[in-house]
C-alpha cells in the first residue's frame, strides 16, 4: 500500500514566539509551520528565522511534518529565509503567493543551490487570481512541489467586492485548484479559519472542505486542532466499507461482475478504498 502522510491538521505558529515554538511538540497536529511571514513583526523576523530554523532541524517533535514558511517573493526578507530554511532541512518550505511555474523553477533551483536535502519538498501558497487561472501549470512544475496551501484570506481580499457570509464567491477558485492538484497528484490544503471563538462555523467549514477533497487544513489556533482531526479522518465505516469493498473485489476475480453491499465495484472504487486504508494506516501510524 503506498506511503501517505497524514495533513489533516496543519498549524501555523509564530517562529517569533518561543512558547508557541515549543507548545507545538505537544499538540496533537499531524504539521507544523513554522512561521517567518504574516504572524512575525518586521524587526523579529531575524531572531525569528534562526528559531524557525532550529526547531525544524531539531528532531524533538516526533512524527510531525515540520515546515518553514517563508516571506514571499520580492520581500526584503525571502531570500535569508529561503537559505536558512535550505540549511535546516525541513520537511517542506511554504512560499506564499506562488503565482507562476516559472517561480516555482526558481525556487526550487534556489534550494538547491543552498544544499536543501532531497527531502525537502516545496509547499505553494495559492492565493491570487494569477495562480488560480495558471494552477495545473504551477503544480506541475516540479517534482519538489508536493503540496498546495490555499490563501483564502488573500483569495477574499481580492475576489470580495463587499462583506459575504461564507465561501461562495471562491467555491469556483477553491474547485480549481483542487481539480490541479490533483491532476497533478500532489495534496492539498484548505485555508483557515479566522474566528477562533466559532466553534461551529469553524466545523461546519471543515465538513465543506473534506467534502470538496481537501486533504486536511491549514489552522490559526491549537483549538481548531481536534476539530480538524476528526473531520479529514475516515470514519470507522469508511474504513470497514474500504476492507470489505477491497476483500469483495480480490474475492471476485474473473467472475465477471462484483458487487459489495449490492454496488458494483470497479478499479476506481478499490483504488479510493485503498486510498481510505491508507489515511487510515498512516493516522495510527502517527499516534502510536
Amino acid at each position: 500500500m503506498a506511503d501517505f502522510t497524514p495533513l489533516r491538521s496543519v498549524l501555523y505558529m509564530p517562529s517569533s514566539n518561543a512558547k508557541a515554538v515549543e507548545k507545538a511538540k505537544t499538540l496533537p497536529i499531524d504539521a507544523v509551520i513554522f512561521d517567518l511571514e504574516d504572524a512575525v513583526a518586521p524587526d523579529a523576523k531575524p531572531t525569528a528565522r534562526e528559531a524557525a530554523a532550529a526547531a525544524a532541524s531539531s528532531g524533538d517533535y516526533g512524527r510531525r511534518t515540520l515546515t518553514i514558511r517563508v516571506n514571499g517573493i520580492g520581500t526584503e526578507w525571502h531570500d535569508a529565509d529561503l537559505a536558512a530554511a535550505a540549511q535546516a532541512g525541513p520537511d517542506a518550505v511554504v512560499v506564499p503567493k506562488v503565482n507562476s511555474a516559472a517561480e516555482v523553477a526558481q525556487l526550487v533551483a534556489t534550494l538547491e543551490k543552498h544544499g536543501a536535502p532531497d527531502h525537502t519538498k516545496l509547499w505553494a501558497m495559492i492565493e491570487t487570481p494569477i495562480a488560480i487561472l495558471d494552477v495545473l501549470s504551477i503544480a506541475r512544475a516540479s517534482e519538489r512541489l508536493t503540496c498546495f496551501v490555499m490563501g483564502t484570506n488573500d483569495l477574499v481580499k481580492e475576489l470580495y467586492a463587499e462583506h459575504v457570509p461564507g465561501r461562495a464567491p471562491i467555491l469556483p477558485s477553491l474547485h480549481t485548484a483542487l481539480l490541479g492538484a490533483r491532476a497533478a497528484g500532489i495534496s492539498i490544503l484548505d485555508g483557515v479559519y479566522n474566528d477562533v471563538k466559532d466553534t461551529e462555523g469553524f466545523l461546519a467549514e471543515c465538513d465543506q472542505g473534506r467534502q470538496m477533497g481537501f486533504d486536511g487544513k491549514t489552522l490559526v489556533h491549537p483549538g481548531q486542532v481536534e476539530g480538524a482531526n476528526a473531520a479529514f479522518a475516515p470514519s470507522e465505516q469508511a474504513v470497514e466499507d474500504a476492507r470489505g469493498l477491497i476483500q469483495a473485489f480480490e474475492d471476485g476475480k474473473g467472475t465477471g461482475v462484483v458487487t459489495y453491499n449490492g454496488r458494483m465495484v470497479e478499479n476506481l472504487h478499490v483504488e479510493s478504498a485503498r486510498r481510505t486504508l491508507s489515511i487510515h494506516e498512516a493516522i495510527a501510524a502517527l499516534q502510536a
